[in-house]
């Protein structure tokens, strides 16, 4: 009698089993369109860790091919691609698309917002998730926390930026929402995207340019033609990637294939920023071995650029019904994240970044 219970308890228990379960499921076969090079192995590499996990979570049964920007579509083609199921999924930043709507921007960085660890944790268990999720439904997407950078250098730059007046007139290669508030401090933003960043500063069509930090810079070589190397990028304290999925897509998956894909993405979005937090020390060493300038933005840029900032936000509050909603929870999360952040988290770092490590 044991031993017939102790088999039917093993029984049960197998048919459970995750391989069991998975191996019940058709092939899937999906293709996902990122907005960036193959060079830049941590940012386009988030898509290749999300498309292996989901592979290996399934016994190879959900098959996702990664395509570089320029491959299936352009780099900030990649949210037209989704929304009209031109391909399954797509890995991007947010706030490429904050010309069709500034309220992208809220999903990937705003100047002076959250750092990556503020913004997991809106996204994760604050409102951000639930809020972006209802904005991204009008675009027939489903979205997902994949990848972040962590604080970002901000920029590159031809002669070093000493005062608010060197600001005048700079024409600069910056992605989303900073360059809106770099034309109100008096630069001349443009969007490109990265593959194209290094021709555009070489031919002097830019007079400078921003991409994310040493790790990736380093691989892009902008301190050959622009050896002034800004801090911080105040517009992008924690940006984060998206995976955007195609509403009819995931809703043709199985409950249990929805929960791998929602998985692949954590573990993406965590391992991307442990990459670049690895990597980084490394390359800036290297950057100023071979002639990189850093300096720190001076303070009249900063102040003049959190004020504009805050006039922008509050003009879009009066006009834009969904920024206003979203922004409205994002910015009383800050707040409050701040409020904690000063004591122990600031207090900590910026005693162990004054010490000199034994």
């Amino acid at each position: 009698m044991q031993r017939r219970s102790f088999i039917a308890r093993a029984a049960a228990a197998a048919a459970v089993a995750a391989p069991a379960v998975v191996h019940a499921q058709a092939q899937v076969r999906w293709r996902l369109a990122s907005s960036f090079p193959k060079s830049l192995d941590t940012i386009y590499g988030a898509a290749d860790v999300f498309s292996k996990q989901v592979s290996a979570a399934t016994g190879g049964r959900f098959q996702i091919s990664v395509h570089a920007a320029g491959e299936l579509m352009p780099a900030f083609g990649v949210l037209d691609g989704v929304q009209n199921a031109t391909v399954e999924c797509a890995h991007t930043a947010p706030y490429y698309f904050f010309g069709k709507d500034p309220t992208f921007a809220i999903g990937c960085a705003i100047p002076f917002g959250f750092n990556s660890r503020q913004m997991t944790a809106w996204m994760y268990d604050g409102n951000g998730g639930k809020l972006m999720r209802e904005f991204y439904r009008g675009y027939n997407i489903v979205n997902f926390p994949m990848g972040n950078t962590g604080a970002q250098m901000g920029g590159w730059y031809r002669k070093e930026i000493k005062s608010l007046a060197d600001v005048k007139g700079l024409k600069m290669r910056i992605g989303g929402f900073g360059g809106r508030i770099l034309e109100r401090i008096g630069a001349v933003p443009q969007n490109i995207p990265g593959g194209e960043i290094y021709t555009a500063l070489e031919k002097g069509t830019i007079d400078a340019a921003e991409w994310v930090g040493p790790y990736d810079d380093l691989k892009l070589g902008f301190y050959k033609v622009a050896p002034f190397y800004g801090y911080p990028g105040w517009w992008e304290g924690g940006p984060e990637l998206d995976l955007y999925v195609n509403t009819k897509a995931w809703d043709a998956l199985t409950p249990e294939y929805k929960a791998i894909v929602e998985a692949a993405a954590s573990h993406a979005h965590v391992n991307m920023q442990a990459q670049y937090d690895a990597r980084n020390p490394a390359a800036l060493k290297q950057l100023v071995a071979g002639g990189a300038k850093p300096f720190r933005m001076p303070k009249d840029v900063m102040d003049a650029a959190f004020k504009a900032a805050f006039e922008v936000y509050a003009e879009l509050n009066n006009i834009n019904p969904a920024w206003k909603k979203i922004y409205s929870d994002y910015i009383a999360f800050l707040r409050e994240e701040n409020l904690w952040f000063r004591f122990a988290e600031a207090s900590f770092d910026n005693y162990m970044q004054s010490q000199r490590i034994p």
